[in-house]
């Protein structure tokens, strides 16, 4: 009797690279697919799908490959989760950058295979995703690389610092709530549609920031977001009290791109919970403020340096000070993983204030079912 194989995806603009993924994952047995519902995918991307779920349901259906599809009646990011329990399969298939530790703990729980697939497109096709498809995929996201927080005025006013962010192609689509800049880039999109316009890159980041916070706005976004999207390459922002630094250095030297690009491996998490606070407890002085800023020179000049294993204490440094100064970024699922990988990676941090998105990981070497990043070189 042939095994069970489960799958879960919104399948969005259906394309060959889906093809390609559903076809890989039937050879492991009857395929059984569970598509996100519109609210499922609103609650985790922000956004509406552009074909609606009985007609995704239609197109999954129609596949050759396909045994079962059906919508998944959870909500969430394991929105599937009774479908699984009631298929109860044997494997669970999932693209690199749909694996998770949540889904990997709830195959582990059920006795499920969990098997983890790297993007292949068909041979002679071009690789496809649903981001690349969509108008808004050439608006960049960005990742902070060391020193958040420091562009909060209630922690640069105990010491200065900065704040070193790397700007980043579309390549991949990044859920909101991840730590990746979304909320900021949606505004981006609100303001000039597919792409970012010509002009000083200083300029156009203060008019995003200041978008990006009307007057009356509760918590102001940090400034990072803004110069991490709209500069490209690199930047080094430094603050002293302001939400706005005093300057911002600027490379894209090729040379320290390539340092930072072939070294990041990101490990999806998921997106963060509802009511997530990283404030809720605060443990913030000038010395732990400033050990944040030294984390941030350090891996600065680790990255000019070229010099890996520096920046990979570097990072893991000014992880290390912003967990002491914020306890709730962390969960013990976060470090169950990090030391999972401990022996693997020079250096580690989350994306944004974490309690999700993606565990950042620095390495020489590949990093199994973890995705890459693009930087973005020209703007």
């Amino acid at each position: 009797m042939p095994k069970k194989v489960f799958v879960s995806g919104s399948f969005d603009l259906l394309h060959s690279g889906h093809v390609a993924f559903l076809q890989e994952a039937a050879g492991f047995g009857d395929l059984y697919v569970a598509l996100g519902s519109d609210a499922t995918i609103f609650g985790l991307k922000g956004r509406m799908t552009i074909n609606g779920e009985q007609e995704r349901l239609y197109m999954m259906r129609s596949l050759g490959c396909v045994k079962e599809a059906f919508v998944s009646s959870g909500s969430g990011f394991l929105d599937f989760e009774p479908e699984l329990r009631r298929i109860q399969p044997d494997v669970f298939v999932v693209n690199e950058d749909g694996a998770s530790p949540e889904k990997a703990a709830l195959c582990a729980e059920m006795n499920i295979e969990y098997v983890v697939l790297r993007r292949q497109p068909q041979a002679g096709l071009p690789a496809r995703s649903s981001t690349a498809l969509r108008r808004i995929s050439l608006m960049p996201y960005r990742i902070d690389l060391a020193g958040g927080w420091l562009d909060q005025p209630f922690v640069s006013k105990l010491y200065p610092g900065t704040v070193i962010t790397l700007s980043i192609e579309p390549s991949l689509e990044f859920n909101e709530r991840s730590g990746m800049a979304t909320s900021t880039r949606n505004a981006a999109i609100e303001l000039w549609d597919t792409r970012l316009p010509a002009g000083p890159h200083e300029k156009l980041a203060k008019i995003l920031f200041r978008y990006d916070n009307p007057p009356g706005k509760w918590i102001i976004s940090g400034s990072q977001d803004s110069i991490g999207i709209v500069y490209p390459g690199l930047a080094r922002a430094h603050y002293d009290g302001d939400y706005w630094p005093r300057h911002i250095e600027h490379v894209t030297d090729e040379a320290a791109l390539q340092v930072v690009e072939n070294s990041l491996w990101l490990l999806p998490l998921g997106p963060r919970h509802d009511g997530y606070d990283p404030l809720a407890e605060r443990a913030i002085s000038r010395d732990s403020a400033r050990a944040l800023a030294d984390a941030a020179d350090h891996c600065w000049n680790a990255i000019l340096r070229g010099d890996l294993p520096a920046l990979g204490a570097a990072v893991r440094e000014s992880f290390e000070a912003q967990i002491a100064m914020f306890p709730y970024m962390v969960s013990d699922t976060i470090l169950s993983l990090i030391d999972r990988y401990r022996s693997q990676a020079l250096g580690w941090k989350l994306s944004g204030a974490g309690g999700g998105g993606y565990l950042i990981l620095v390495s020489d070497h590949p990093i199994e079912s973890a995705l890459r990043i693009t930087a973005r070189r020209a703007g």
